[in-house]
């Protein structure tokens, strides 16, 4: 039975699920525009969808912000500011969190930055995967390298110092030094984060039914070894498997995730997880998926599904997400973030300790450089882990 001392700190997740089309390696719950944006409708779904959750989480103050997608930027800054306003009305947070908006380029503009700026938007993730024209029309991106390039300058225009650019690896056809070149490229444009990984092929997407052809994995291990020593050399450090950063430029909201925190998730298809003191239980819930049965339910009736966390759950979910981090966790954050005792994770901790793939550090433990790169092997050892 967990029992919750302390309650992780609580963030908020804002599905918006349109996008110009759908990429062909995309498994998000995003769908292409058939027609114009229902914007103010759907703004005031989100805003009731959150009002079910105020009394989940009386007291409790928001510490970062995420809008998601589906493509975000599709939506004006006038809609953006409205929904922010209605979020600050319902739930507190600090006068300087984190809230962070994704875009592509191609759907922003410079006046259009400006304005999202102005409504309280303090960080961009801006989804660029490549700046070879090639491999942007095999990925389906709809913008190139010119566009892609110019809307980065744009965010430094608008005032971002905060954000964060999305490429990928392992591309088709992609060599070594083309990938590395994408490198060059994101970091000569000076943003303070970076997320650069492997492109995966995921069920339900169009390349999973027609696989391209992608480098051999001895040809990936290479660029991804050299693309890491670049990053390091750069001032970008690796903090979790995909994810690098200036000095102090984590992402709060990811940090939160793999630290096992709380989020609340609104919108069309959105995932949550809340931890109740008042019932020592950690819940996970999720909306429905598609835009329309979503916006004409009723406000209680959004929710698709939700299900309480067993000890085994809270065990391997935990782990799951805290030993992506390069500096593993802490103890007191397994406790606080489970409300489980260490003790009963130490066997199987020692176990890994002993196939080398996990390190005691002073307050808690990290993986190894093996466990780190045979980190499903490490996870895996947590699973059905009983207290």
């Amino acid at each position: 039975m967990s029992e919750f001392t302390i309650l992780p700190p609580l963030s908020l997740y804002i599905h918006i699920p349109w996008c110009v089309q759908k990429c062909p390696y995309c498994d998000f719950n995003s769908h292409a525009l058939a027609s114009a944006l229902p914007e103010q409708v759907y703004i005031d779904c989100l805003l009731e969808d959150l009002e079910q959750h105020l009394p989940e989480i009386w007291g409790r103050r928001l510490s970062s912000v995420f809008i998601g997608g589906g493509t975000p930027s599709l939506f004006s800054p006038e809609s953006i500011d409205r929904l922010l306003s209605g979020v600050r009305a319902r739930i507190p947070g600090p006068p300087d969190i984190e809230i962070t908006l994704e875009a592509n380029p191609g759907t922003v503009e410079q006046g259009r930055f400006n304005e999202l700026h102005a409504a309280g938007i303090n960080r961009l993730s801006i989804g660029i995967q490549s700046f070879h024209d090639d491999k942007l029309q095999a990925l389906g991106r709809i913008h190139n390298r010119v566009e892609a390039i110019k809307a980065v300058e744009t965010a430094h225009y608008a005032g971002f110092e905060n954000f964060n650019l999305d490429l990928m690896f392992g591309l088709p056809a992609q060599s070594i030094q083309q990938g590395l070149d994408d490198l060059h490229t994101a970091i000569a444009l000076q943003p303070s984060h970076l997320s650069w990984y492997q492109l995966t092929i995921e069920p339900n997407t169009l390349f999973y039914s027609r696989p391209p052809r992608l480098p051999d994995d001895e040809a990936i291990w290479g660029l991804q070894q050299q693309g890491q020593q670049l990053l390091n050399d750069q001032g970008f450090g690796q903090y979790e498997i995909s994810a690098y950063a200036r000095e102090g430029r984590q992402c709060q909201h990811n940090l939160n995730y793999w630290q096992f925190g709380d989020y609340l998730g609104i919108g069309a298809g959105a995932h949550g997880k809340i931890s109740r003191s008042d019932t020592n239980s950690v819940e996970r819930h999720w909306k429905l998926r598609q835009p329309q049965a979503y916006m004409y339910a009723r406000p209680d009736d959004r929710l698709a599904g939700s299900r309480l966390l067993t000890t085994n759950d809270l065990i391997f979910e935990f782990m799951l997400n805290a030993l992506r981090l390069k500096q593993g966790f802490e103890i007191e954050s397994f406790e606080h973030h489970t409300g489980l005792s260490i003790e009963c994770i130490k066997t199987i901790c020692n176990q890994a300790i002993e196939k080398g793939l996990l390190d005691v550090t002073q307050q808690g433990y990290r993986p190894t450089d093996l466990g780190y790169r045979f980190l499903n092997d490490l996870i895996n050892l947590f699973e059905n882990e009983e207290a």
